[in-house]
């Protein structure tokens, strides 16, 4: 029999980074009955698998979840095969074209390597809800849909929005809600898991269940991860402010050393599991420089590994704080003719012409000739460790040449011959 903390033990772990628990009187009742009879809870989480990769914002709930797996309950990590072909409404101001079973399918086979990164293959419990989607008939959809109203769906935030506007709701779209609450029941879960945008989801989980004769499920919610530039918008890869957990160390660690020391903080409480008493010391005591380079080395330790960490900072280090070139920086190729050079002879000797805005887009560093001038006008271009702001630019000392490029964090080195 599982020897499980007090329940008020319990719920003060679990309380940590969330944002809203329903009901909290319920989760005790459930932690105590738990702990008498030594059955662990059932939580669930659920994700459509809508994207190839995982990043930083989608392991804020995972860690809750490892937080409830930590405490000695079931984990429940439900991945929406067939909810993914429907497409979640979730803050969608049109209708979200579904995926194809073919892309769900690749999508779920990269979630399941990298749900593993945070949550114990042990005590984790792995479901695709085509287990019993598909077995669902035309009459079990029409008795699930008699459980809620058109007016409790226009309840839902963004669908009374669209509704005002007199912008379309496509009918399968109000079936999103009823399938994820009818997950709930499929898997007898005592408590749900999601950000505070799936609110509603999680709430129709509770009414599903009772409709269904269960005891209504928790609801935990947590906060949305903003990303790692300057503003408040959630993290997403649409947005270019993602830190993906399969990035490589260094291209983690560097967009990590870039969030604001405000920020920073928030990032700690969501996705460390250090104590908010320890956070607190930290913030009146730790130089807010050490405290980022502190919480970097954290998180790629949690998807790499302590010595990938340690090569990460200090070829930050290098590129950063010291304007040194990491011995591992990519180097690039390039013969001049390719950027539009030419070599010409001076005073002191022959000297090169490079295209500057050719040569980025050659090393990666922009996307097209546009991107790179804009990029150059902004200041952001580094030859050398000197700011580059024209198209062209010239060097004494002819082909061959290595010349350090950095954008932003980005650098590669520039190999030019003839």
């Amino acid at each position: 029999m599982a020897n499980f903390a007090p329940a008020d033990e319990q719920i003060a772990y679990i309380k940590k980074g969330a944002a809203e628990l329903i009901r909290e009187d319920e989760l005790r009742a459930k932690l105590e009955k738990s702990r008498a009879s030594g059955k662990p809870l059932r939580v669930k989480l659920g994700m459509d698998p809508t994207a190839p990769d995982l990043h930083l914002g989608h392991t804020v709930i995972l860690r809750k979840l490892k937080h409830f797996q930590d405490l000695g309950h079931t984990a429940i990590f439900l991945i929406g095969d067939f909810t993914g072909m429907i497409g979640d409404p979730t803050g969608r101001s049109v209708t979200r074209p579904p995926l194809s079973p073919e892309a769900i399918q690749r999508n779920a086979e990269t979630y399941m390597a990298q749900v593993h990164k945070i949550l114990s293959k042990e005590g984790t419990e792995v479901r695709f809800n085509s287990e019993w989607f598909d077995k669902v008939k035309s009459a079990d959809w029409i008795r699930l849909a008699a459980k809620f109203t058109v007016s409790q769906m226009l309840e839902r935030e963004d669908f009374h929005q669209r509704f005002q506007q007199e912008k379309p709701i496509a009918l399968h779209e109000l079936l999103y809600p009823l399938a994820q609450g009818y997950d709930s029941v499929a898997l007898n879960a005592d408590v749900e898991l999601g950000g505070t945008d799936q609110k509603f989801n999680l709430l129709v989980g509770r009414e599903m269940q009772r409709g269904y004769g269960q005891e209504a499920q928790v609801v935990l919610t947590t906060p949305i991860l903003e990303g790692w530039r300057a503003g408040a918008e959630k993290m997403s890869k649409s947005l270019d402010n993602a830190i993906g957990i399969k990035e490589a160390p260094l291209e983690m660690y560097g967009k990590l050393m870039a969030i604001s020391d405000e920020k920073m903080w928030k990032y700690y409480e969501l996705l460390t599991d250090l104590s908010a008493s320890e956070i607190d010391k930290m913030k009146r005591h730790a130089h807010p420089m050490q405290a980022k380079k502190d919480l970097a080395r954290r998180i790629v330790t949690d998807f790499h590994s302590g010595d990938a960490a340690d090569k990460a900072a200090e070829a930050w280090a290098k590129q950063f704080q010291k304007d040194e070139v990491p011995e591992d920086a990519e180097e690039i190729f390039i013969n001049l003719a390719e950027i539009g050079g030419y070599v010409s002879q001076t005073d002191r000797g022959s000297a090169a012409t490079l295209r500057a805005d050719r040569l980025l887009v050659k090393c990666g560093l922009a996307v097209s000739i546009t991107d790179a001038t804009r990029k150059l006008k902004q200041g952001s271009v580094k030859i050398d460790n000197h700011v580059l702001k024209e198209p062209y630019f010239s060097q004494i000392a002819p082909p061959p040449m290595k010349l350090p490029l950095r954008v932003g964090r980005k650098l590669r080195i520039a190999i030019i011959s003839w």
